[in-house]
């Protein structure tokens, strides 16, 4: 079940968009401003697309989407209510995806939703570089400064995992779920032996950009 953010300042609409999504077997989580919808994101690391209404309080769209270009690809569509072409060329020129001018048809945006996704399906990222990391996502490989590191299928996991998702902290809870599954039984600290064992086999890269964040998680630092 893929889930998707809903941030509008007006319940009514998150309401309506949040019915039909469920309707069509999506899952959904809400904000009703800007910071929120940041917070949430941060916290779902499953979130699949993100619709974002334009004027929410506390930070409005254009900049919730840079913020979350900062550390993800995920596809972001923007509610938008005045329709002029400021608009439409901000939210293309902050990273979004696609917009749609309200008043909107939910039957139209829940069908645009499921193109995007089916797009983002259908042309996955073949490769993830940074600073002298390639993944190779179709062949399963790594290669760092130069040399091509073999992983176990848990370390690449959360290489891959992080590594599409740079900046953003994520917990072992989280790692356990998305990369051993929610069956997993064992203690979570296996997460930790696993970490630490990649940061060894990748050497300085690991020690620069491989961070512990305490009591938070981990991440992979850029900057």
């Amino acid at each position: 079940m893929q889930k998707i953010l809903i941030a509008d300042d007006e319940a009514k609409i998150r309401r309506i968009i949040r019915d039909f999504l469920t309707a069509k077997g999506f899952e959904t989580v809400e904000a009703e401003d800007g910071a929120q919808a940041l917070r949430v994101f941060s916290e779902n690391s499953d979130i699949a697309l993100a619709v974002l209404d334009i004027m929410m309080p506390e930070m409005n769209g254009w900049e919730v989407c840079r913020k979350i270009r900062e550390t993800s690809d995920v596809p972001v569509i923007f509610l938008t209510a005045r329709g002029e072409e400021f608009d439409e060329l901000e939210c293309f020129e902050c990273g979004a995806d696609d917009f749609i001018t309200k008043p909107f048809s939910p039957t139209v945006l829940v069908k645009r939703i499921e193109a995007r996704l089916k797009r983002t399906a259908d042309n996955p990222t073949d490769k993830i570089v940074i600073d002298g990391l390639v993944i190779d996502v179709v062949a399963h490989s790594v290669v760092c400064d130069g040399r091509e590191i073999e992983l176990t299928h848990k370390e690449y996991g959360i290489l891959h995992k992080l590594a599409s998702n740079r900046e953003r902290v994520f917990s072992r809870e989280q790692l356990l779920d998305d990369i051993w599954g929610f069956d997993f039984l064992g203690d979570s600290r296996t997460v930790d032996s696993h970490v630490a064992r990649l940061r060894t086999k990748l050497g300085d890269w690991g020690s620069r950009h491989l961070r512990t964040v305490y009591g938070a998680g981990y991440k992979i630092e850029v900057n």
